[in-house]
C-alpha cells in the first residue's frame, strides 16, 4: 500500500482576509492572487463540521457580487443563469476536529471529536502537545496546547496515558481552576483548533492543516471569480455545504431542496473499506500529487461513462491533465436512505500526500488545473481565463523572514518576558547556536563584554576579585541549543534523510523548518510506514529514520534550493501568551534560563568588585553536555576548578493530567525549584537548605524536590566542583507545547542575582 495515503487529521483557527472581486472583474494583482492566495486564506480560517460560519463568510464576502444566501444549516448557496439545463456545483466547507465537552475542577478542557466516529487513532496523536487555539462563543480566540507526556518522566512507568486515546486528551489554557477557566468565557461546545499556515514546499507543492478540506472551494471561488451570467448555458447553482465530514449533511440538505439536472461534486477523494483479502490494507486513493485532475470512481480500471466521459473530453479541450483514482461514496450509509442523485453527476478531485495530518500536501499545479477544468464546466463551452498559475517559491519570497528580530536597539533594557519572547523565537539546534549566541549578546547591558571561547560557549565574568581573593568562585551555567534535526544525506526522490529520536510522534506528520545558509524553507516530516493502517504503532528507538519532503523530487532539486547535508531542521515555533501570567512556545528548555541569566546581568548593573562569578552560555547540552564539559575541563586544567556551579535549566514537571505525581511534582506558578536530585547529580541537603534560605529571605518563591534528566553543572563534579542545579517548572518538556509560568521565570532570575552576590 502507498504509505502516503488515507485518512487522519487536524485543524485550526486564525483570519486572513480574501480581497473581494466582483465576478466582472479580473483577478486580484500581486504575488498573492489566484487559487493559492483563496487557498491560504480558507486554510488559515477555521470552520469545524457545524462550525463553518468563519469560512462561509470569507466565501460570501470574495463572491459578494453574486449575492449568496445561507440556509439555517450554514450552507452558502450561489445561483447566476436562468433556464435549463439546471446544473448543481458543490464543493465542502468543513473539517474534522474537536468541541470542548468538559471543563475540570483545576482548569483544563476535555474534548471530543467532529465527526465522534470513523477517524483512526493516529488522529488523536497528531493533537498530542500542539498549539491550539479555542474559539469561544463571544468570538474570542485564546491561547492553549493540547497536554503530553514529558520524555524524562517516562523511564519506570509501567503504563503511561496513551496520547490516541480521547479519554487522556486534555487542553490546557494556562487556567487554574475552572472558575478561571469560564471566567475567560470558555463552555462546553466551543471548537479547539490547531494553528497553522499554508506551507510553500519548493516551487510546487502547498501543505498544511485542511488543505485536502478546502482546495475544492478555493478552486470553485477562482473559477466564479471572472464569470458573467450571459457565458452560464441554463441555470448554474453553486453549492459550498456544511457537515460534509459529519454525515454529508449540507449535500444532502442541497440535493434533497434543489432540483438540478447534473452535479459536480469538488472535494477530497474518500477512502473505503478493506481490500479484498487483507484485514488491515484499506481501499484508498492511489494518486501522487502532480497527477492533475482526478475522477473519484469506485472502479478504476474500466471506460469512464457519463458525465465523466463528458468532463474527460472537456478536460483534453481545455488541455487539463485528468485521469482516475478510487473514492467511496461522498454521501456515507446511514440510519435513512441517501436522497437520489441527479441523473448525470461526477466527482472530481486531486491527489493529497498524508491526508488529513497537519503536513497533508497538494500540488499546485494540480489546483491550477483543477481551477481551470471548473471554470471551463461553469461556462459551458465559453473560454476559460483566470485560474493563473501562482507561484509557491516567488510568493514566499515575498513573505517576511522568520528570523527577524523585532525592531529595538540593542543592549536596551527589556522586560524579562519580552527577552524570552525574542529568544525563544530564535532557532539553534545543538552545535548550530550562533544566532541564540548572537541574541544573547544583544540582549545584554552595554558594560558586559562576553567572550566566545572554541567550544562555542558564550562566557562573561561578573566578578573581579583576583583569583587569590577568599571568596567562593562561582560559576551560572544555562544551554543555548534546543532539539532538532540535522541533514544526513539526500535520497534520489529529493526526500532528505534524518535520524530521529524517541519524541517521533510528536514531530511526525506536522510542519518543519530546514535552516539553510539561503534561509529557512518550509517543510514537512512525513509518517512512516503504514501510518494509516488500523494496527500502527510508532517505530521506537534513536536510530529511526525519518524522511523530510521540502517539495524536491531530486538532489538537484534539492541543491537548487540551497540545502545541504548539515543543515538543520526544527519544527516551527511561536511565543503565545495564555490565561493570566502563562506562556506556550517550543523550546524554553532551555531559553528559560538563558533569560534569567540575562535578567541577573542586568539586575547587578556592573562587574562585582569582591566576587568569583562567572556567567555561561553553554553549547550541545542536548546531546550530552559537550559544551559545559569543555569549558569544565579548561577550568580545572587552568587550575581555575569553580567551587561552585548552579546548573540553571528545565525542572521537568508533573503538573499535569498525564503524569503521575511520584515524582517531580512541582507547580508551575510556585516559583523556581531547586533541582536536588535529577537523574546525574545529588545536590546536598545542606545546600538545598541554603538556597531555601536566601529565597525566603528575599521573598522569592522556592521549591525543590526529584526529576528526571541531566544538567550541565554535573560536568565539573569530576574535577571538585559542587553542583547546585536550580531550575523552574515546565510542562510537556521536548515537545511543540511546552508551558511556563512567566513569574517562576522572574523568580529564576531573582535569584541567580541573589547568589551571584551573597552565596
Amino acid at each position: 500500500m502507498n504509505f502516503r495515503r488515507a485518512a487522519v487529521s487536524t485543524l485550526t483557527l486564525a483570519a486572513v482576509a480574501i480581497f473581494c472581486a466582483p465576478p466582472s472583474t479580473a483577478q486580484s494583482s500581486g504575488s498573492e492572487s489566484g487559487p493559492v492566495a483563496t487557498l491560504q486564506s480558507l486554510v488559515e480560517t477555521p470552520g469545524l463540521s457545524g462550525y463553518e460560519k468563519a469560512v462561509a463568510h470569507e466565501i460570501k464576502s470574495t463572491l459578494a457580487a453574486y449575492r449568496p444566501t445561507t440556509d439555517n444549516l450554514g450552507d452558502v448557496i450561489v445561483t447566476t443563469g436562468s433556464g435549463s439545463p439546471r446544473r448543481l456545483l458543490v464543493t465542502p466547507m468543513d473539517e474534522p476536529g474537536l468541541v470542548v465537552s468538559d471543563i475540570t475542577s483545576d482548569g483544563y478542557l476535555r474534548v471530543q471529536r467532529l465527526p465522534q466516529t470513523g477517524l483512526p487513532l493516529v488522529f488523536n496523536e497528531l493533537y498530542a502537545a500542539d498549539p491550539v487555539l479555542i474559539e469561544t462563543a463571544s468570538g474570542k480566540q485564546l491561547h492553549g496546547v493540547v497536554a503530553a507526556l514529558s520524555v524524562h518522566l517516562q523511564p519506570g512507568r509501567m503504563n503511561p496515558p496513551n496520547a490516541g486515546d480521547l479519554d487522556d486528551m486534555y487542553v490546557d489554557i494556562g487556567a487554574k481552576s475552572a472558575a478561571e477557566t469560564r471566567s475567560l468565557g470558555v463552555d462546553n461546545l466551543d471548537p479547539v483548533v490547531a494553528n497553522r499556515r499554508l506551507l510553500r514546499l519548493g516551487s510546487q507543492e502547498l501543505a498544511g492543516t485542511s488543505v485536502g478540506d478546502r482546495f475544492g472551494a478555493a478552486a470553485v471561488v477562482e473559477a466564479l471569480r471572472d464569470l458573467k451570467s450571459s457565458n452560464v448555458k441554463g441555470t448554474l447553482i453553486v453549492a459550498f455545504v456544511a457537515q460534509q465530514r459529519t454525515g454529508a449533511r449540507g449535500l444532502q440538505r442541497v440535493l434533497s431542496t434543489i432540483s438540478a439536472d447534473e452535479m459536480l461534486y469538488v472535494g477530497r477523494l474518500i477512502a473505503g473499506g478493506a481490500v479484498t483479502g487483507t484485514q488491515n490494507v484499506r481501499r484508498a486513493p492511489r494518486r501522487e500529487p502532480g497527477s492533475g485532475v482526478l475522477i473519484g470512481t469506485a472502479q478504476t480500471d474500466g471506460a469512464l461513462e457519463g458525465m465523466s466521459a463528458e468532463l474527460k473530453q472537456l478536460a483534453d479541450a481545455a488541455g487539463v491533465p485528468i485521469s482516475t483514482d478510487y473514492s467511496a461514496a461522498v454521501v456515507p450509509r446511514s440510519y435513512q436512505a441517501a436522497p437520489g442523485f441527479p441523473a448525470k453527476w461526477a466527482h472530481i478531485s486531486i491527489a493529497t500526500a498524508w491526508p488529513d495530518t497537519p503536513a497533508e500536501t497538494i500540488d499546485a499545479g494540480d489546483l491550477k488545473a483543477l481551477t481551470k477544468l471548473i471554470a471551463a464546466y461553469v461556462r459551458e463551452g465559453q473560454e476559460a481565463h483566470g485560474a493563473s498559475a501562482d507561484d509557491p517559491a516567488a510568493a514566499r519570497k515575498q513573505m517576511p523572514a522568520r528570523r527577524t528580530a523585532p525592531s529595538a536597539a540593542d543592549h536596551v533594557r527589556l522586560s524579562y518576558t519580552e527577552v524570552l519572547r525574542r529568544l525563544v523565537q530564535t532557532y539553534g539546534i545543538s552545535g548550530h547556536e550562533g544566532p541564540v549566541r548572537d541574541e544573547v549578546e544583544r540582549l545584554l547591558p552595554a558594560w558586559a563584554k562576553p567572550e566566545t571561547d572554541s567550544g562555542g560557549n558564550l562566557i562573561l565574568r561578573i566578578g573581579t576579585a583576583p583569583a587569590t581573593a577568599k571568596t567562593p568562585s562561582i560559576v551560572v551555567v544555562a544551554h543555548m541549543d534546543e532539539i532538532g534535526l540535522n541533514v544526513n544525506s539526500i535520497s534520489n526522490d529529493g526526500r532528505l534523510e534524518v535520524t530521529g529520536d524517541e519524541a517521533l510522534p510528536l514531530f511526525a506528520g506536522r510542519a518543519a523548518l530546514v535552516h539553510s545558509s539561503n534561509g529557512d524553507h518550509d517543510a514537512v516530516i512525513e509518517m512512516p510506514s503504514h501510518w494509516d493502517e488500523p494496527n500502527f504503532q510508532w517505530p521506537r528507538g534513536r536510530r529511526t529514520p525519518i524522511r523530510v519532503d521540502v517539495g524536491a523530487r531530486s538532489p538537484q532539486d534539492v541543491a537548487n534550493l540551497g540545502i545541504k547535508t548539515g543543515d538543520t531542521i526544527t519544527v516551527p515555533k511561536t511565543y503565545y501568551a495564555m490565561a493570566g501570567t502563562r506562556a506556550n512556545a517550543r523550546s524554553f528548555d532551555d531559553r528559560v534560563g538563558c533569560t534569567a541569566l540575562i535578567s541577573a546581568v542586568w539586575a547587578l548593573g556592573a562587574p562585582l568588585k569582591d566576587r568569583n562569578v562567572t556567567f555561561v552560555w553553554s553549547t550541545r547540552e542536548e546531546l550530552g553536555l559537550y559544551g559545559a564539559a569543555e569549558v569544565a575541563k579548561r577550568l580545572a586544567g587552568a587550575g581555575h576548578a569553580p567551587d561552585y556551579v548552579f546548573a540553571v535549566d528545565t525542572f521537568v514537571s508533573s503538573d499535569s493530567p498525564l503524569e503521575s505525581k511520584r515524582f517531580a511534582d512541582a507547580k508551575v506558578g510556585e516559583g523556581f525549584v531547586i533541582r536536588a536530585i535529577d537523574g546525574s547529580n545529588i545536590v546536598r541537603r545542606d545546600l538545598v537548605d541554603k538556597v531555601v534560605s536566601l529565597a525566603r529571605a528575599s521573598q522569592i518563591p522556592v521549591q525543590y524536590g526529584v526529576t528526571g534528566g541531566g544538567n550541565d553543572g554535573s560536568a565539573f563534579v569530576r574535577y571538585g566542583s559542587v553542583d547546585v542545579a536550580l531550575g523552574w517548572p515546565l510542562r510537556y518538556s521536548h515537545s511543540p507545547g511546552e508551558v511556563v509560568d512567566t513569574r517562576d521565570v522572574d523568580a529564576l532570575g531573582r535569584i541567580v542575582t541573589v547568589i551571584a552576590r551573597r552565596w
